[in-house]
Parts: C-alpha cells; structure tokens; sequence
C-alpha cells in the first residue's frame, strides 16, 4: 500500500538540508553553473549562489591553491549562524528600567505607558535597556513582572452596562451643540468640564465636585456639603475667590451634564464672563475627560464608602497624584506643569 503522506516535490521556502548540499558540492566540481544547479534544485538562484560563498573554502591540491565548495562546511557555517539568530529575551537586560516600572505602578500606582513615555522623555534608561508599552503588557500576561492585572485596573475593568432610551430627559440651559466647535481643538486653554463624585447615597454625606480642563487635563477637586445645587454654588463661590478677578480668564466655559445638582450653574453667567454648557442627557461621553478622571478618583475612592470619612489631606493627595501622572496624550507631560504654564502667562499678561 502506498504512503499517502509521501511527495516527490521538494518543499518551498525551507533553508537546505544536506542532501542538497552534497548535490551542490558534486554539481559544482564538475562545473555546473549556479543558475543550473538552482534549477535542478528547484531553488532561486541566489540561494545557491549564497550558499556557495558561505561553504567555499581554500584547499591545497598538487601544490596550489584551490577554493572548492564543501557541504560539510556550508553546514557547519549555517548552524554556527543559525545560533545568533534568534530573538533574544530582553527581560534580563532591561531588568533595571522593569524594576523602574514595577516600583512606579505598584507605589504611585502609574499605568505601563506612563512609566514608558517618562521615562523616555526623562532619558533615563538608554532605548536598548527599554522595552516598549506593548512588551510590559505582555509580560504582565506572561507573569515576567511583579506587577499583576488586578495593579492594572483598566486592564480588568469591563463593561457590562447596557445602553437604554430614555423618554423623560432634563434640560437645564444652553446645549453643548451651541458651543462653539473650536473648543473640540483642545488648543485653547480655559474650557472646563464638571461633574460630582458621590461616595455613599446615604443621607448627610458630602460629595466631591470635580472640574477638569480639557487641553492640559488638570483637575481640581473640591470637597463640598453635599451633592444638592446650593452645595455646587457654594464650592464655585470658593474657586471664584480664589481666582478673583482673572476667574474668568481661567474659566471661559464650564459644560456640565443635567444632573439636578448644576441647576443653579447658568446664575455665573450673570455675575462674569464664563459661559455654561450643558451635554445633552445621558450623553455622558460628550464630557469623555472629566468622566476618565472621574475613573481616576475611584481607583482611591470607591463607590459605598462615605466621602466625609476622607480628610481634605486625604482628596488633596488624590488630586496631586492625578495632576502628577505623565500622559501619552500630553508628550508624557504631566497637567500639573502645562496648567502653571497657563496660569503664568494669565497672572504676567
């Protein structure tokens, strides 16, 4: 019975075997050319010609000086090669730029491509001691790092929150669709979005008001009585004293989304400068930065647990932490530094 696995064909796009160099080096003596050894073959020509340069060695014969090609030779180069080229585990050799990211996530509780992109931006380790944010990610798969998925709460977070309609909708002032569409650019400094961040739904607890601008990312956290509308006024009372007569250089619009708590938003118009946008309801990713910071705040305060059981130490270091993360999407500057850049240009105009 014959073997159906065996061919007569040669297979393609395989290095050779030894059988082929013992043909090479018998066609080759008796003069065959590399172009009809390669058809013989079933082989590209440059193959040949390749592996004829890698396995002719000088030899003595009748007292001269011959090169002849040897297949015993071509395979020893060609295993000889074969030994460097394979890729090579860079885990060892950047274990002291690893030891750099594992200390960065699991103490100040950075993300993989903030430690990459500061450290790069830093020139702290050479680019041959690095490994790039892809590779980190798959060493944390792999289990290669100290730092595991549950330190990486992105990484595990899912979404299983559905999408519904809803008929009843809240309108509290002027749509976001009336802002003007320069805003989008991110270029201009002083457009800001707000929300609040509620700790338990317990009655008496306080609740955090949170502004983020949109072109550096930086946030402000304020610790207010509650999360009814006299609270939110009251927390912007604060911010307005603070900033006194440049608020409005350093707010020109706040967009907010419908929630009962910014009803009271529209009354800064009529003391200042400062326009109010309002999204449009439950449309949450028209204010995509704040909520991404909102997120940030939650990996230190998490839902159920009362926000009058933090100290104003306590909200300020979570502010400062978010203020000091370098982002990709700043060049790996952090917020903290692109918004004293802009304030320092309002306070010397």
């Amino acid at each position: 019975m014959d073997n159906p696995n065996y061919i007569t064909d040669l297979r393609k796009h395989k290095h050779l075997n030894i059988e082929e160099r013992m043909l090479i080096q018998i066609r080759f003596k008796e003069g065959f050319s590399p172009y009809s050894i390669a058809k013989e073959l079933g082989r590209a020509k440059n193959t040949i010609l390749n592996e004829i340069r890698r396995g002719t060695v000088p030899q003595i014969k009748q007292q001269k000086t011959i090169k002849l090609y040897l297949a015993d030779v071509g395979k020893a180069i060609y295993e000889r090669n074969r030994q460097n080229c394979r890729r090579k585990n860079q885990r060892l050799i950047c274990n002291a730029f690893i030891t750099f990211v594992c200390e960065k996530v699991l103490k100040d509780h950075w993300s993989l491509d903030a430690c990459y992109g500061y450290a790069i931006n830093n020139k702290l380790f050479l680019r041959t001691e690095m490994v790039c944010t892809k590779t980190l990610y798959n060493y944390v798969d792999t289990g290669l790092l100290r730092v595991k998925k549950l330190d990486l709460p992105v990484k595990v977070r899912l979404n299983t929150k559905l999408k519904r309609t809803r008929a009843h909708k809240i309108k509290l002032g002027r749509s976001i669709s009336e802002r003007p569409a320069y805003i989008e650019d991110r270029k201009e400094f002083g457009h800001w979005e707000i929300d609040t961040v509620i700790g338990s739904k317990s009655k008496g607890d306080e609740a955090l008001l949170t502004l983020v601008e949109r072109t550096t990312r930086h946030i402000i956290t304020l610790k207010i009585s509650g999360k009814g509308s006299s609270s939110v006024t009251e927390g912007l009372s604060l911010l307005k004293s603070e900033y006194g007569d440049r608020f409005s250089r350093v707010f020109k619009t706040i967009t907010s989304d419908n929630g009962l708590e910014f009803s009271e938003l529209s009354k800064l118009e009529e003391t200042g400068e400062t326009k109010v946008y309002f999204a449009h309801p439950y449309t949450s990713c028209e204010r995509g930065t704040n909520e991404r910071h909102n997120g940030l705040l939650r990996r230190f305060i998490p839902k159920s647990k009362r926000i009058d059981s933090y100290s104003f130490d306590e909200i300020a270091f979570v502010s400062d932490w978010c203020n000091t993360l370098p982002r990709k999407i700043l060049g790996y500057k952090t917020p903290e530094e692109l918004f004293e850049i802009q304030l320092d240009q309002i306070y010397s105009a």
